[in-house]
């Protein structure tokens, strides 16, 4: 199976690095061309909490990949999602697979407004990683990943992927429930991820913090309530799991949209708060905290004169 990893940021190179790593055939793409040499001369370093090793990898910068893919994984910020799929549109064949398991909602949309729906997989990844520099990553812990077609029906060539991306020990599941998932996943990055950005504070810093924590619940609840008012099944209890385990082991980690603050880049508060804002707007449900958090954040984006190229450094996950 022939995959083009489409984003050379945190999670795209690790993604990318660990199907490298099993003998996949797989490219990294990305805007950046100071990071594309960088991985083609040095290779790419990955760093775990067990070993570190260095990777061969192809990178190249869209205009210069050649050939059609099997599967191109879309791993940008979602601000750059338009962007960097129309950058790709001459990799993708009749049955190619386009698969997103980026940050927030919306990605998927945009993804089939280019190639059509037929194309496009949805998924969700807890894996926590940092881009230490243009090469070199950084995953915290373990995780997994959840793939379906987007549009609901079993498709042969999500199991495919999802197979592949399970033989790079990557805990890949083809799941009815990646919805669901989904979800769940906003919900926790739109509580951790705006609250670290506001407070500059580490996940086990938010955790340690009785407001903080108060925050974090309030603005997981108010996105599950407009899941639920949209019909999707989502858990307290499993949002509330996976918020108690990055206090407890990701404690030093800095969530991304921290890392965008500090770096003085544009944040993914759109994609994440702003959506679900847009979204309980339409259908009528009460998220006060987490719109609050929204405008918050807003207020730093809106002092960035320029957006990053979708090879921008970022943290991934929390």
């Amino acid at each position: 199976m022939r995959i083009a990893i489409v984003g050379a940021g945190a999670l795209g190179s690790f993604v990318g690095g660990r199907l490298a790593q099993a003998k996949m055939t797989v490219s990294l793409i990305d805007s950046n061309r100071e990071r594309v040499e960088a991985i083609n001369r040095d290779g790419l370093r990955i760093e775990s909490d067990v070993a570190t090793t260095t990777i061969a990898i192809p990178a190249f910068l869209a205009s210069d990949a050649e050939g059609i893919y099997d599967a191109l994984i879309v791993l940008t910020k979602g601000v750059h999602t338009d962007a960097a799929i129309a950058s790709c549109i001459h990799l993708i064949g009749p049955q190619t697979l386009v698969l997103t398991f980026q940050n927030g909602l919306g990605n998927s949309e945009v993804l089939a407004r280019h190639v059509g729906a037929n194309r496009v997989a949805i998924g969700m990844t807890n894996w926590a990683v940092d881009l230490k520099s243009d090469a070199s990553v950084a995953s915290v812990g373990s995780g997994g990943i959840r793939i379906w077609h987007g549009d609901g029906h079993d498709d042969p060539r999500v199991q495919r992927l999802a197979s592949t991306l399970n033989g790079a020990g990557l805990n890949c599941l083809a799941d009815t429930n990646t919805l669901s998932a989904i979800w769940e996943k906003v919900a926790f990055n739109a509580a951790i991820n705006s609250v670290s950005a506001i407070t500059s504070r580490t996940v086990g810093e938010i955790g340690d913090d009785s407001d903080a924590r108060a925050l974090v619940s309030d603005i997981a609840r108010e996105v599950l309530r407009v899941a639920t008012k949209k019909g999707i099944a989502v858990s307290i209890a499993k949002v509330e799991s996976m918020v108690a385990e990055a206090f407890r082991s990701h404690r030093s980690h800095k969530p991304s949209m921290l890392q965008d603050v500090i770096a003085g880049r544009q944040t993914e508060i759109e994609a994440i708060n702003g959506a679900v804002v847009e979204e309980a707007e339409r259908i009528g449900v009460k998220a006060p905290v987490t719109e609050a958090l929204l405008r918050l954040v807003r207020m730093h984006d809106r002092r960035m004169t320029a957006s990053p190229s979708y090879g921008s450094r970022e943290s991934h996950n929390e």
